[in-house]
């Protein structure tokens, strides 16, 4: 009796650490609707400390169908040549995101390192070689602009890359993004990653990443009201970026921008299919920021297919899903991120 007793002793109190745990909870877990609820990605990020920035990269380490479409007029990017339908290589092992520009682009040498010290890629003799496409923001305006990420920020990141739940907020690449810039970084707000996704009763899933650095406001496609963006001079509210665009008080300079995104899908798809659901993808992009593709963004989308399934419908259908969650990840980004000084969340502001 005595150990019955202990026993159901010993079960409650796991029960309560349980339940004071609902972060790890199994139920958590089985309603993964981020990035990768998609089988065979996984998600890493690495924040450099006292900067603040980083990387965050996307790990699909049995090799994935590949696509890639860039809107904004400023982008820093590597390897993304390699995903024209028209090119050689058909798959990719891993996407890299950081921040810093140009600089932060380093990353991806230590996912490349990793992946190969665990054999992954096209191996040429003793030599594997992984394919690993790359993009980063510019959020040098943002502390201390000299800590940049480097190979062993990038190796760290897929080092610590795992298939549960994407951690959302001002992590890995979005450590240093900003949102509402167009009255300037005075009244911009902290931004960051987010993620969200969808799964038919078909069992085809998409979902989407995104790193959220924009020049324009943060949207709300279902209301039209802006989410998150330049604050009003009063600090009440927001100035709304669409009525400073009309009213000519726009300039669009002085600021570091550009939002990343990743798509993921359980469909097969070819690399033009692929490259058509990122062009569709941006629509999201459209939806829920304004403005947005500007001269001073470098805004792209990867779409990345295991071929675990069938299509279960054309590419149209995928890059549809594809911006529905693209824009639903957008909102997260926006409302998981947390503040510096001087530059709020949208967590710190007082409710209306």
């Amino acid at each position: 009796m005595a150990s019955v007793r202990r026993g159901l002793a010993a079960g409650l109190a796991a029960a309560i650490v349980l339940a004071a745990l609902p972060e790890i909870s199994l139920d958590a877990q089985a309603r993964n609707t981020t990035l990768t609820s998609v089988a065979g990605i996984k998600v890493g990020h690495y924040t450099l400390p006292n900067a603040p920035t980083g990387c965050t990269v996307i790990l699909a380490e049995a090799g994935a169908t590949a696509g890639v479409d860039v809107r904004g007029m400023a982008p820093a990017s590597a390897e993304t040549d390699l995903l024209n339908p028209v090119n050689l290589v058909q798959q990719v092992h891993a996407i890299t995101l950081s921040g810093r520009s140009a600089f932060g682009l380093d990353a991806r040498t230590g996912v490349m390192k990793y992946l190969e010290e665990k054999q992954i890629g096209f191996p040429f003799g003793k030599a594997h070689v992984p394919i690993v496409p790359a993009a980063s923001l510019f959020d040098l305006g943002v502390g201390d602009p000299m800590i940049r990420p480097t190979a062993d920020c990038g190796y760290q990141a897929a080092k610590s890359a795992t298939n549960a739940p994407v951690v959302e907020g001002s992590v890995g690449a979005g450590a240093g993004a900003t949102i509402g810039k167009a009255a300037g970084l005075g009244r911009a707000l902290k931004s960051g990653v987010g993620s969200a996704s969808i799964t038919l009763p078909n069992g085809l899933t998409v979902a989407a990443l995104v790193v959220v650095n924009a020049f324009g406001d943060v949207i709300d496609p279902a209301t039209g009201l802006v989410v998150a963006g330049v604050r009003a001079q009063d600090g009440k509210g927001f100035a709304d970026a669409r009525k400073l665009l009309r009213a000519g008080a726009v300039n669009f300079g002085g600021t570091g921008n550009t939002t990343l995104g990743v798509i993921a899908t359980n469909a097969t798809l070819t690399k033009t299919e692929a490259t058509r659901v990122s062009e569709m993808a941006h629509d999201g992009f459209a939806r829920a920021i304004a403005p947005i593709h500007t001269p001073v963004d470098g805004d792209l989308i990867f779409t990345l297919a295991t071929q675990a399934r069938p299509a279960a419908g054309d590419a149209g259908v995928i890059g549809a899903l594809a911006a529905e969650v693209m824009a639903d990840a957008i909102l997260r980004a926006a409302r998981q991120a947390t503040g510096l000084p001087k530059l709020p969340a949208l967590r710190d502001l007082p409710r209306p």
